[in-house]
Formats: structure tokens, sequence, C-alpha cells
């Protein structure tokens, strides 16, 4: 079975235009599924009447929308690898911003009984199919667009950039809730945030037309090898690099969606906290990881990836149990503290995985490669995970099962990463040669 490998990319020629353009764009896409989970207590009023499972079913509806990522990575891969990522980025874009305008007129509970919550869930799978080819559109179109010593930093730009889309629904729901009262919230001011988002999105989208192609898809069209089937071309001669890929983003899906947006729901029901100040902590988190998100991007370039994810699991592995308990049970500095802790674990494990992950693949194939690995490690760790930590905490009234949860996926990724191989241009280079860093 071949090794993976990073591939030749040429020289970057992408303006600073476009890779801006490429890595702000997955803002839309964490704003609208981080703002689902945001508003979940509020939704499962809106869409499943209240009571007491109302909670567990909108997380479920999440969950079960997620399995459709899988197959708009693949849709959405297939396309980016045949005919560009230029054209795939148009169609995803375009697709999220039809679903979320369509959220933000969906009639309520009230209006069509258990009804909306179906409409509610349609809508929730066209969106994860739309935004199962985008993100990994995106960070194979920076790091083909990068200078090679720079990729981790440029490519972990899309990770900061999703977390601004996180802090954005976390600012526009505290905001919202704060200035409404519930009847007027659950009547209409809900839609308030979904209507930014569809703003937003048609933003991005119209911006998106200016963008040029990738310079690793236009090395393929003048070689002529691009593979007639992409799936096929990655299964053939990368499944080792899918495994890994696999992995990778097994960690990071976990860390992500149990550490950073399941947490202002385990708040709420949890931790005796109101959903105002719930949605004002994550807040805080979301801060933190935007600034730390470049930094362990561009310490992948000068350390490696390797190193870097390793050190992140073993962290995911010792911090998040406590974390769990101590948010539990603490004051509000204490909180605000243990939410900081686990995001800034997650925004670290996002940002030097975007850029690992690509690399195990050559240019061909590449989004087929992330579909098959990285998007179907985060429907299973990511949309199933809020929904089962919640069950877990109900059913056990163990509050530090979710960090379990983490430390369980940590452990067990461990092995692969430490079996990796440097791709990281920098250090991968700097191993091979100690004289040349000891001569410096």
């Amino acid at each position: 079975m071949p090794a993976a490998a990073s591939g030749p990319t040429p020289a970057p020629v992408i303006s600073r235009g476009s890779l801006t353009i490429a890595a702000l764009s997955t803002i839309v896409e964490w704003y609208d599924f981080t703002l689902y989970l945001y508003f979940a207590t509020v939704l499962s009023r809106v869409f499943f009447g209240g009571g007491e499972l109302s909670l567990l079913a909108t997380l479920a509806g999440f969950a079960v929308s997620y399995f459709m990522r899988p197959l708009g990575a693949l849709v959405f891969g297939h396309i980016g690898d045949r005919h560009g990522r230029r054209r795939t980025l148009l169609l995803s874009m375009a697709l999220m911003t039809a679903a979320m305008l369509a959220t933000a007129l969906l009639p309520a509970y009230g209006s069509l009984g258990a009804t909306a919550g179906v409409l509610l869930l349609v809508l929730r799978c066209l969106m994860a199919f739309s935004v199962g080819g985008e993100y990994t559109s995106v960070v194979a179109y920076l790091l083909e667009g990068a200078p090679p010593r720079r990729r981790g930093l440029v490519t972990s730009l899309a990770s900061a950039a999703s977390e601004v889309g996180a802090l954005l629904a976390v600012a526009v729901s505290a905001a919202t809730v704060a200035l409404l009262d519930t009847p007027r919230l659950d009547a209409w001011g809900w839609r308030i945030p979904f209507f930014v988002g569809a703003a937003l999105a048609g933003s991005i989208w119209i911006a998106r037309s200016a963008m040029q192609e990738s310079p690793d898809f236009e090395r393929q069209q003048r070689q002529r090898t691009i593979p007639a089937s992409p799936i096929l071309h990655t299964l053939t001669h990368h499944r080792t690099a899918v495994l890994r890929t696999f992995a990778i983003s097994a960690l990071g899906s976990i860390t992500y969606y149990v550490g950073i947006t399941y947490v202002p729901a385990f708040l709420s029901s949890n931790g005796g906290r109101g959903e105002a100040e719930s949605l004002w902590l994550s807040t805080v988190a979301a801060v933190a990881v935007i600034a730390a998100t470049p930094v362990a991007g561009a310490l992948s370039d000068r350390l490696g990836r390797r190193p870097m994810l390793i050190g992140l699991a073993v962290l995911g592995a010792a911090l998040p149990l406590f974390m769990f308990t101590y948010m539990a049970h603490g004051t509000t500095v204490q909180v605000a503290l243990g939410a900081v802790a686990l995001a800034l674990v997650a925004g670290g494990v996002s940002a030097v995985g975007a850029p690992a992950t690509a690399e195990q693949f050559p240019g061909e194939g590449r989004l087929s490669g992330l579909a098959l690995g990285a998007t179907a490690a985060t429907a299973l760790f990511g949309g199933m995970t809020p929904f089962l930590a919640e069950w877990l905490v109900q059913a056990t009234g163990w509050t530090a099962a979710p960090g379990a949860m983490i430390a369980v996926v940590a452990l067990a990724v461990l092995p692969v990463l430490r079996q990796m191989p440097e791709t990281a241009p920098r250090a991968a280079h700097e191993r091979a040669s100690p004289a040349t860093e000891s001569s410096r």
C-alpha cells in the first residue's frame, strides 16, 4: 500500500484576496451549526413543544443530520476533484444560503405541531449536506495556495475563522436572549440569528465569485492527471492516509463538539446556569480559541504536525474529565476557566489537524480523501456526541461523563498519531538534516 504523501504543490499563485475569502467563508458554516447548539434549549421549545425530552429531541435532530455530511463531502469532493475547487465552493455556499433562509422562515410547533420538528430536521440535513463539502474544500484550497513552509499557519486560518463564526453565533444568540423575554423570544426572536446567518452566507457567495482556481488543480489540468474516479483513486492508492485522517478528525471532532459547542447546553441543564450566562461564558472561550488557533498552526510549521497532535491528544485524555466536574460545581470564574481550557485543546487540534489531514493526500483526489476520512469521522464523533453526552449525564448523573468521552477517543487515536509520518515541510526537513538546525 503506498505511503500517504502531501504531493508536489506548485508555488502559490493565489492572491491574498482569494485566500482571505476562502478562509473567512468557514465563518458561515460554523455560525449556523454552532448557532443550532447554542440555541438548542430555545429551539426545543419552539419546534418540539418543550418538556423533558425536548432538548434530547433537538440534539438528536442535530446528530441525525450530521450523517448527511459524509454524503455531501463525497458529492462535493467529486465535483472539486473533477471540476475544480472554486466550483464546489460556490455550489456549497449557495446551498447553505438557501437552507439558512428557509430555517429563518420556518413555521413553529404552535402552527404545525410535530411537523415543525420534522421540517427543521430536513433543513438540518440539507445544511449538513452542503457543509460536508465546504470545510474540506476550504482546507484543500488554502493548503494548495499557501507557501509550503507556512501551510500550517495559513490553513489554520480556516479553523480560526470557524471560531469567529462560533463567536458570532454565541454573541448574536446571547444578545437575542438578553434583549427579549421568553414569550417574544419563542414567538419570533429566535428567527433573528438565522436571518443574520442567511445574509452572511449570501455575502460570502457573492465574494466567492471573484476567487481564483487552486494552482494545484490547474497543475492537474495541465498535466492531465485529474483522476476519472477520485474516490476509487484514493481507495486504491491512499487507504492508510484515509485511516490516519479519520483518527485525526475523530479527535478534533469530539474535542470541538463536546468541549466547545455542547458546553452551553451542559451549563444550562447541569450547571445551574441560565441560558444568557451560559452563552456569555462560551463567548469568552471562543475569544481565547480565536487568539490561540493561528499560534498553534504556526507552531506546527516549526515543530511539526505529529508532536503537536500527540501533545494535544495527551491533554485531551487528561483535562476534560476534570473540567466538566469543575464546571458543574464551580463559581462563575471557575466555569469560565474550565470552558477556556477545554476550548484551547479543541482549537489546537482543529488548527493542526487542518493541514495534517490535507497533507496526507496528493492533489489528485485530495477532496475525496478528506471526505472518506475527515468527514466520516466528523459524522460519528461530531454530530452524535452532544446528544450522547447529554444522555449519559441524565442517565447516570455523572457530570464528568462528557469529559470521559473525550478521554477515551484521545487515548484510542494516540497510537495512530505516534506512527504518523511528519508532513510539515520545514519540520520534516529539519529532522532529516539536524546539522542544519545546529548550525543556526
